[in-house]
């Protein structure tokens, strides 16, 4: 509990501290993550669920349980990890952010919660508590028409949620006695066909709209494109992994008698969103729409690898949240730094900034070779795994999932090209301050050092993996 408490009690702090809200909101941010490292090295892959707090809260059937597993210790880590680096990189802002600080850091809380969440009805609650601090933070802080884009986020959102919850309370009054929200208690409900449709049709549009995919998407590019920086980077980077990892931990056990049924739209939505999406991109001049879209293109494929529900695919697409939620946040810190010494960040106004400052190219460099998933980076195994999976599902697919490595190459080393190399246009770069070296340095050192060592991510999901698929065969019996 922890996790989910210190970091809110640090954001009512900083809201009230004035200038010392940013330093009150990376302490508790910080000393979470000292709390995970702590859990982290006491964990055990092979002993399930662990550190379960289970507290009745206002009725016998409604309790505030969390847990650990391998699962959740991944997601737990992404978070944790670029929680704080997000809040570094708005450290530049010289005015009075105290409650810009402080909604970055108590939405660390309620990510976590969701993480942690063992009992539905606090599943909700936290996946609800995270969308608040971005609504905000994007309302306020964002530009052009932010107040129609985020009230455009949060319909898509909320009517995801409701239905969400409509499936969850069903499930609940399906169990014995109406007895339990917990996590065991729900998958061990027995639906028929038609229920078990209607009841994933309602889970699966809360997730489908969060990841997002298509159709689903249409609050994705403009959100991603007119949220502050940090609002871009907490929506892609840790956000939108909620929907991946609600599709994996909540959808697939509780209803998977309807996976038959929605395998084959998620698979094929995955694939036309990869393709789709990366079309868009090549053609974008706005680097930050650029990236919104590689980030919907890559999703896609997370999806439609997690939907399979193979090992392989499974373990693919853990890894690959955890690469995609860090080259993201690299993307969009490397974009804001551009952005605010230019004014700009239209690559036809921008050019030539390699020669003014070595380190920064070198800096985004590394991290466009990381979202590009050059072998030796981050996101290249996961990316393999998935191509893999997805292949064995459907050749054709897989094919056409694999065409994405192209043109993410070709829309990612053309906004590098326009924006570092050639001609200066007039551009300015100045030195980078410390907390950007610091935050660049981390992200960097995360896409080299899990593009060398995958299998570190890997050993910590894959027991929590392999019980997951076996509740689903064992309990309704339907992957074989």
């Amino acid at each position: 509990m922890e996790l989910i408490f210190i970091p809110i009690v640090a954001a009512f702090i900083a809201a009230w501290t004035g200038k010392w809200s940013r330093w009150i909101s990376l302490l508790g941010s910080i000393i979470s993550g000292v709390f995970l490292l702590y859990f982290f090295m006491h964990f055990n892959p092979d002993a399930g669920v662990q550190w379960q707090w289970n507290k009745p809260w206002f009725s016998s059937a409604i309790h505030f349980h969390s847990g650990i597993d391998g699962i959740s210790m991944v997601l737990l880590i992404l978070t944790n990890v670029l929680c704080p680096l997000i809040l570094l990189s708005a450290f530049h802002k010289k005015e009075d952010n105290a409650l810009l600080f402080a909604l970055i850091v108590g939405m660390q809380g309620a990510l976590n919660g969701v993480f942690v969440a063992r009992d539905g009805l606090m599943f909700y609650i936290f996946w609800e508590l995270a969308l608040i601090p971005v609504y905000f933070i994007a309302g306020l802080w964002g530009e052009g028409n932010r107040f129609k884009t985020t009230l455009r986020f949060f319909i898509y959102t909320f009517i995801g949620s409701l239905a969400m919850l409509a499936s969850l309370i069903y499930l609940f009054s399906k169990t014995p006695d109406s007895s339990s929200f917990s996590y065991e208690t729900l998958v061990a409900v027995q639906l028929n066909p038609n229920e078990a449709f209607w009841v994933g049709a309602g889970l699966l549009l809360a997730f489908a709209v969060k990841i997002p995919i298509m159709p689903f998407h249409g609050w994705q590019p403009a959100t991603y494109t007119e949220a502050p920086a940090v609002g871009s980077m907490l929506l892609s980077g840790i956000m939108l992994k909620m929907g991946l990892y609600g599709l994996l931990r909540w959808f697939m056990p509780l209803v998977p008698e309807s996976l038959p049924t929605f395998v084959p739209f998620i698979v094929g939505a995955g694939i036309i969103g990869i393709l789709y999406a990366a079309l868009i991109a090549i053609r974008q001049n706005d680097m930050k729409r650029i990236v919104a879209y590689s980030s919907l293109s890559h999703v896609g494929l997370i999806a439609a690898g997690i939907a399979v529900a193979g090992e392989t695919g499974v373990q693919g697409g853990i890894l690959q949240m955890f690469s995609h939620g860090v080259n993201a946040v690299g993307l969009f810190l490397a974009i804001d730094i551009i952005e605010r010494r230019n004014q700009t960040r239209f690559l036809d106004a921008l050019g030539g900034m390699a020669a003014q400052s070595r380190a920064f190219a070198v800096f985004f460099l590394v991290i466009v070779l990381g979202a590009t998933a050059v072998p030796f980076t981050n996101g290249f195994p996961g990316e393999l795994l998935l191509l893999k999976t997805v292949f064995s599902y459907h050749p054709v697919w897989g094919v056409m999932a694999g065409i994405t490595i192209i043109l993410c190459a070709v829309y990612m080393l053309r906004m590098y090209q326009f924006s570092m190399l050639g001609e200066s246009k007039g551009t300015v770069f100045n030195s980078l301050s410390w907390h950007e070296w610091v935050s660049l340095s981390g992200i960097v050192l995360l896409i080299v050092f899990f593009g060398l060592f995958p299998q570190l991510i890997m050993d910590i999901s894959a027991p929590a993996v392999k019980q997951l698929l076996m509740l689903i065969q064992n309990t309704k019996g339907v992957i074989s």
